[in-house]
């Protein structure tokens, strides 16, 4: 500003930056403009004496603002802008509007984010992208995040011109607080609908195929399986029926007529002298499994009480063990859901199957339970040195990816085996719903040893996961009562798949090192 001749007309000092141009945005990802700070203003010598606008130049922002496709909101402060904008401004007046702003600015941020209202509804979303001007050029910028309390829901200000980059410039969350046409949880299932429709597609040509690709399928069924196709994906997995679509029948019509053949066999000597204190403690066991709506079904109690007396007894070297009994109920409830409609997994209700399909369902559920206990027999041997192995391997290797928790219990003396012991001898089926031990399972059956090695580190996961509760826990007796009741009640197929994706990554990371679990 040397003098008034050089001065130019507030809306035409450059043509080359207008809003909308692609330019540094100040307030949804950036600091506001602050020009204190970015210098950008002249210092003033003296005050230049303010003059009455002129007609043409209430023509020349008449014709700028025809020739953009933006227009500032009409908010609080337009008036005063535009009022600003009518005279030759001086440093003091820019100072003090643009704090003035700063100021409105701040006042908004604690109001709610949406202030809707008839006059803001009318009015189109504004560009506002304050332009980085050149030495002597003085702006009123207006912040983006001021804009923001003034913009109306998208889908009332469809001829926007560039909706994209202005969603771009909001955070996620505002985007979706803005987006008022078009419900977020409808839209979110919907894609979730058509995302296990065309994975269940997948999967029944898979298995409709005359050989199942037994690797493409444990690929598939990680990230879990739908459940119409669960059943014959388990017995598939679990390798109790072949590949081969054609063997399948013979095998299932053998297996189960092998089975029925134990009963025969092994049954009636459950209250023999040497069997009796087996089949006592199978009887007292059972009861106390869950769920208890399922358990407590006289057919089931029978059913289950025949599976665990007869594998007891084709297993002497480890017999009847505690834990084992947990492990039937899932493979029972995949394989009945086949036959019934059950919302919830915890409520099914046997009494309306017929007596046949329930044999062929026993029969099924001990062979898949047999092929799993194959892999992790040494947990239910004498002195059970699987689990004290596994228990020590988890110690060390929270110790190398959480140390602050594992110094916390050792502090407070609490020891892996008083809590993890049972993590490993039932699978964290005591510890998860039994919706979700399914959908553990399910990756279990497609990870190479999922039972014994993948499970100790979706259990090293499951203790960091609690991190922030263990930390604030100061006492033994507290640090153990939380550790043997965790609150997944609420849990779903959601956490338990965020569950695996970290186990997954700790496997990653640790499996291949020779000295993980040294220290």
């Amino acid at each position: 500003m040397a003098s008034d001749g050089a001065r130019k007309q507030f809306w035409k000092r450059s043509n080359s930056k207008l809003p909308g141009s692609i330019q540094h945005v100040y307030g949804a990802q950036h600091p506001p403009f602050d020009p204190l700070l970015h210098g950008t203003l002249p210092k003033s010598t003296a005050k230049m004496p303010t003059t009455p606008v002129k007609a043409k130049r209430v023509s020349t922002f008449q014709e700028f603002e025809s020739n953009t496709s933006d227009a500032w909101d009409a908010g609080e402060d337009d008036d005063e802008l535009l009022a600003m904008a009518a005279e030759s401004l001086n440093s003091e007046v820019v100072m003090e509007t643009a704090n003035r702003v700063l100021r409105n600015h701040s006042q908004r941020q604690g109001r709610p984010t949406l202030q809707e209202g008839p006059e803001l509804q009318q009015k189109p979303r504004p560009e506002a992208e304050p332009p980085s001007p050149p030495s002597g050029d003085l702006r009123l910028v207006k912040s983006v995040s001021e804009s923001h309390s003034h913009t109306s829901c998208p889908a009332e200000s469809a001829s926007d011109a560039a909706p994209l980059q202005r969603s771009q410039s909001l955070p996620h969350a505002a985007t979706v607080t803005l987006g008022g046409t078009s419900d977020p949880s409808t839209l979110s299932s919907s894609a979730l609908s058509e995302r296990e429709a065309s994975r269940l597609d997948k999967f029944k040509q898979l298995l409709a195929g005359p050989n199942t690709d037994l690797e493409e399928l444990r690929k598939l069924s990680w990230s879990g399986i739908p459940k119409p196709v669960r059943p014959m994906t388990w017995k598939l997995l679990s390798g109790y029926l072949p590949a081969n679509v054609d063997r399948r029948p013979a095998t299932l019509q053998r297996k189960q007529k092998e089975y029925f053949a134990f009963i025969e066999h092994y049954y009636d000597s459950r209250n023999d002298e040497v069997h009796q204190d087996t089949y006592r403690q199978i009887h007292i066991d059972i009861p106390r499994m869950s769920p208890e709506a399922l358990i407590l079904q006289p057919k089931v109690t029978e059913i289950f009480e025949r599976i665990l007396f007869i594998w007891a007894i084709r297993h002497p070297a480890s017999g009847y063990v505690q834990g084992i009994n947990d492990l039937v109920t899932p493979f029972f409830v995949v394989f009945i859901c086949e036959y019934i409609e059950a919302e919830e997994v915890d409520t099914v209700d046997v009494s309306g199957v017929p007596a046949e399909v329930l044999r062929n369902i026993e029969a099924d559920t001990y062979w898949c339970m047999s092929k799993l206990l194959d892999g992790i027999q040494d947990n239910y041997t004498f002195a059970q040195p699987g689990i004290q192995m596994k228990v020590k391997m988890l110690e060390e290797l929270v110790s190398r990816i959480d140390e602050q928790v594992h110094r916390h219990l050792d502090q407070h003396e609490v020891r892996y085996l008083q809590f993890a012991f049972r993590w490993m001898n039932n699978l964290l089926m005591r510890e998860v719903p039994l919706r979700c031990t399914i959908r553990l399972w399910d990756t279990y059956q497609s990870e190479p040893e999922g039972f014994s090695h993948f499970h100790l580190y979706v259990c090293a996961a499951f203790l960091v996961r609690w991190r922030k509760e263990i930390l604030e826990e100061k006492d033994f007796q507290e640090l153990l009562l939380f550790l043997q009741n965790l609150p997944t009640a609420h849990w779903g197929d959601e956490d338990i798949s965020l569950l695996l994706a970290e186990a997954y990554r700790l496997k990653f990371a640790f499996a291949d090192a020779p000295n993980h679990y040294k220290k």
